[in-house]
């Protein structure tokens, strides 16, 4: 099997893991169907975004896509009838040379499916991140998954020479992981999320009193959950992603709405395990992403986003879901509230907010100046005042909702961030 062809298969066996944020976008083919470099293809290049939101492009591949586990959602299940390939390793690091000095990409994402004893696997990504770094002087982004198994003396291994390390949990409990992932265990799998997060811990604390002590993964970790595959509600996902980010540090838990793909089991017999659906929960993943916005940045606790129902609004965006139901809480006045009070706005994000503190000491704000500021006043204006000023008001939530809500329930194009 030639490269062009391990690359094809490897990086399409690598697609469906999200955490690493990628666009996950449909090919498109250009100039006459000839496709090349710069074109969305599902083999290779992936689109990921920073934290500033700056996209970036990776090479995003497994190692190998040989599995010995039989997880019902995964393509790459021991069961699927799919083409097999591994790469060398020297075949990945001259491939992550090569489009990094072309400027194709700007980082490597490498996991692997589990071909033998998880130590194993794990060195192969390890070894492969390390010449990267000693050998060819490679200084780009490098993500790692964790394999689950994987001894601690590895996990700390792996740190060294990646920015971020992943280990995804799959599904919301042990019930479902022992249902549809039977050789998978949430203990240990956890347990590894714990090693990375105080290994980080010992390593900042060793920076403090040695300069010389070297990063360890200094982009964090992250996990994935798919979404839709088991039973679990949006409370029990949502408190879970909550549990994460106190107890680990997490820099990011993704969402991945399960895909009905390679769901058929041995023989071309449909997995009973797996849920019937007709495609993706892709609304769902969205208000899971925004509900995951609200944990991380607008201090809201699982409990809040999911008071009274087990299932986040399909039609509404949770902040102001939140909101409709909490009108005693409004209007705020935007010239005195404090910033814990303004980030409950909808319509009014975290820059936004300090932004208006910000100006608020050297001048007086107006709806035009809020606009400019960042404010969305399509969704603001009931539930704000300026200098008394009411652009309109909460008196009858049920209006507003009407006014706000997606009527196909789409909610794809709100805007993800300030809301």
């Amino acid at each position: 099997m030639d490269l062009g062809e391990k690359i094809a298969i490897l990086a399409s066996a690598a697609k469906y893991d999200a955490s690493c944020a990628s666009s996950g976008g449909t090919p498109q083919a250009k100039g006459g169907g000839r496709r090349g470099f710069g074109v969305n293809l599902p083999a290779g290049i992936c689109h990921s975004w920073t934290g500033d939101g700056r996209c970036v492009s990776l090479l995003k591949v497994l190692y190998s896509n040989v599995c010995r586990y039989d997880c019902a959602y995964c393509v790459n299940r021991v069961s699927s009838d799919t083409p097999r390939a591994s790469f060398t390793m020297d075949e990945l690091v001259s491939l992550t040379r090569e489009f990094y000095r072309r400027n194709y990409i700007e980082g490597l994402f490498l996991s692997s499916g589990i071909f033998a004893d998880p130590d194993i696997v794990m060195e192969k990504l390890i070894a492969t991140a390390r010449k990267l770094r000693t050998e060819e002087g490679y200084a780009g982004y490098i993500h790692l998954k964790i394999i689950p198994g994987t001894g601690e003396k590895l996990i700390r291994e792996a740190g060294r020479w990646a920015d971020r390390l992943s280990a995804n949990i799959e599904l919301p409990t042990d019930k479902s992981l022992q249902t549809l992932a039977p050789q998978k265990s949430g203990k240990v799998i956890l347990g590894a999320m714990k090693e990375a997060a105080e290994a980080r811990a010992e390593y900042e604390e060793d920076r403090r009193h040695i300069r010389s002590t070297p990063d360890f993964a200094p982009a964090g970790q992250s996990t994935q959950l798919i979404v839709g595959a088991s039973e679990e509600d949006d409370r029990q996902i949502v408190t879970l992603s909550g549990a994460l980010y106190r107890k680990f540090g997490l820099r990011r838990v993704y969402y991945s709405a399960f895909i009905p793909v390679g769901g058929a089991g041995r023989g071309g017999i449909p997995d009973p395990r797996l849920p019937d659906i007709p495609g993706p929960p892709l609304v769902r993943e969205h208000r899971l992403y925004q509900a995951d916005w609200l944990l991380r940045f607008y201090h809201f606790s699982a409990a809040e986003i999911l008071e009274d129902s087990p299932y986040l609004d399909m039609h509404l965006d949770p902040k102001t879901a939140w909101a409709l139901k909490h009108p005693d809480r409004f209007p705020v006045e935007i010239s005195r509230a404090d910033y814990e009070e303004l980030l409950r706005v909808p319509g009014i994000g975290a820059k936004s907010s300090r932004r208006i503190i910000e100006t608020r000491r050297s001048r007086s704000l107006t709806f035009d100046g809020l606009r400019r500021l960042g404010v969305i006043l399509k969704r603001a204006r009931y539930f704000i005042t300026v200098a008394g000023a009411a652009l309109d008001c909460l008196d009858n939530p049920k209006r507003v909702r009407r006014v706000l809500a997606d009527s196909d329930g789409a909610g794809l194009q709100l805007p993800l961030f300030e809301f």
